[in-house]
């Protein structure tokens, strides 16, 4: 066993810690010395989303004295921005495996450091802790969920007084008294009940009030009320309030897949607790192949991103990818405000820098002005608190199935998600059209833009130190072409600089730093490296885009971009 593996080891064996973590420990030892030393070769990084990783013993871990240290930095750092203002804190949690222990451990270090904490009294979807933090005028909120992430896996989301999660300064701020908890002996654990008041039902009932106040055609849900409609809240949090705001948005025909309802942080029926996932949304596509629905609905584990599935134009059932559900999302909010008359002349929306560049032409041609930002809804909010005053936000949404719709929450929602994309299914069945025939008109006015992505784990402690060579490879020697194609641009969001790779001109990246490169070649064709800040891995986003003359030319050009990437990426060899 390395030496400071061993010295980590030793702390907790000889520390305040509780008996079954140092019997833990103890077995390990014997058993498994490897995972042991996973568990301590390093800290748990505190990054700018907060916490992350696999439940276990260990620094390496997610457990209730990694979860109690980070909560006594934010602690602190809380108490000295606001010095003698009282401090309010909300606090939620998922469906996950200790995730209510989690919660309540971190809401017992904040009471007990003076803060009033306002814990929900179960599980809830993570937009509802956004929305009651700036109800409540808390000045940051947690939530502790690892999202889409496996069962082994938990974390704990870090907010700020906007509901949105951190950011600049305070994101940097915020991880600094967190390194300065070097000991279990730093937090204060108990002590502060009095401080804790339980929410619930009222703050669930103000939420789903403001999500119905999203329908733009309320009147054409009450033609189409009997909409078919199959929805799985995989094993998460959705099942809290999903169908509730279905039934007052006025739908009445909704199946829910009853092996997915029950909240079970083991996700029982799934590998990969994620709508991403077509093997996750099975049981979904077969319930609704049976009942012949016009819409399936699919959310993860804190209710924050939803996948969809359609029949396509030859009555097959397809899900549709992020970038598809984020055109759809988007182009019905700006087209149906049109046509309400409720557009407004500073209506805006917001994507982000590895979404599809579809939604910048939507916006364009109904005249909204869009912003591109950084990957997260942190940065969205951040826009809208840059624009507040200037510009109406409307909508905002990543190709990683997340939307954001409406000015009050600020992080991505699929509860109100999920309800206009059922709206938008009934207004298009009230026009004679599916989802999909929608998505090849949009094709067909806008440009067929193709996306797919990949991801590349490297995992142990090896991992990282991969991921940012290679991510220095691509920096420091760009390829010159890609899939026959001429690299013309490089986008260095770290380095905050473009580079015209034929003529050498260079020029300022208006966006806070981020470790992201972007190649543009010749033909309009994007891809994008970003390593996960949460995971060891590296995501490998593609974009291609071509004209699509008709309908029926739907098959061909599809298949048609589809093999571009598939030569991008043997091109690059990623597979």
């Amino acid at each position: 066993m390395d030496a400071a593996i061993q010295e980590r080891i030793n702390v907790w064996i000889n520390g305040n810690y509780d008996q079954a973590t140092k019997d833990t420990i103890t077995q390990l030892q014997t058993a498994q010395p490897d995972e042991l030393a996973d568990a301590f070769y390093r800290d748990l990084e505190f990054g700018t989303g907060g916490l992350r990783g696999i439940m276990g013993v260990g620094t390496n871990r997610i457990n209730k004295y990694t979860i109690g240290m980070a909560t006594q930095g934010f602690a602190n750092y809380l108490k000295k921005t606001y010095g003698s203002e009282e401090v309010r804190i909300a606090i939620a949690h998922d469906s996950r495996n200790n995730s209510r222990f989690f919660a309540e451990t971190t809401a017992n270090v904040f009471a007990a450091n003076g803060i009033k904490v306002f814990l929900f009294e179960a599980l809830r979807p993570t937009p509802e802790l956004s929305y009651a933090i700036r109800n409540l005028g808390c000045k940051g909120g947690v939530v502790c969920t690892a999202s889409h992430n496996p069962k082994e896996y938990n974390g704990y989301k870090a907010y700020w007084n906007d509901g949105g999660q951190l950011v600049p300064p305070h994101d940097g701020n915020v991880i600094k008294e967190v390194e300065a908890i070097t000991s279990v002996n730093d937090v204060k654990w108990d002590g502060g009940a009095a401080n804790i008041t339980i929410i619930g039902k009222d703050m669930d009932n103000g939420y789903l009030d403001m999500v119905k106040g999203l329908s733009v055609y309320p009147d054409v849900i009450a033609k189409q009320h009997d909409l078919k409609i199959v929805y799985t809240p995989i094993h998460g949090t959705g099942i809290t309030l999903v169908p509730e705001i279905l039934k007052r948005f006025g739908f009445t025909n909704v199946t829910i897949v009853e092996e997915q309802a029950t909240p079970d942080g083991n996700f029982p029926t799934v590998n990969y607790p994620n709508p991403e996932e077509s093997e996750t949304m099975s049981i979904g596509l077969k319930k609704a192949k049976e009942l012949d629905a016009d819409i399936l609905l699919g959310t993860d584990p804190d209710a924050d991103r939803v996948g969809i599935g359609v029949k396509n134009h030859k009555g097959e059932w397809v899900l549709m990818n992020g970038n598809q559900t984020a055109v759809l999302a988007f182009s019905y909010m700006m087209e149906a405000r049109k046509a309400k008359g409720v557009a407004q002349a500073n209506d805006m929306v917001i994507t982000t820098i590895v979404t599809t560049e579809m939604i910048n032409q939507v916006a364009k041609e109904n005249e909204v002005a869009c912003y591109n930002v950084l990957t997260g809804f942190k940065w969205i909010a951040e826009k809208i608190k840059e624009l507040d005053g200037q510009k109406n936000y409307v909508i905002g949404g990543e190709e990683s199935f997340g939307l954001m719709i409406g000015n009050q929450i600020r992080d991505k929602d699929a509860v109100s998600a999920v309800a206009l994309m059922c709206e938008m299914a009934a207004y298009e069945k009230n026009q004679g059209k599916t989802l999909f025939e929608k998505m090849i008109e949009l094709y067909i006015k806008y440009g067929f833009y193709y996306e797919n992505l990949i991801s590349i784990t490297k995992k142990g402690m090896n991992g990282q130190k991969e991921i940012a060579d290679m991510m220095e490879g691509y920096r420091s020697n760009p390829p010159a072409t890609i899939a026959g194609a001429q690299v013309k641009t490089l986008l260095d969001y770290q380095l905050q600089k473009g580079t015209n790779l034929v003529t050498g001109e260079t020029w300022t990246i208006e966006l806070p730093k981020s470790n992201v490169l972007q190649f543009i070649t010749e033909d309009g064709t994007k891809i994008s490296a970003r390593p996960s800040g949460t995971e060891p891995k590296i995501k490998f986003y593609f974009s291609v885009n071509t004209k699509l003359a008709s309908a029926a030319d739907f098959d061909a050009t599809y298949a048609a971009l589809e093999g571009k990437i598939s030569n991008i990426i043997t091109d690059m060899k990623l597979k």
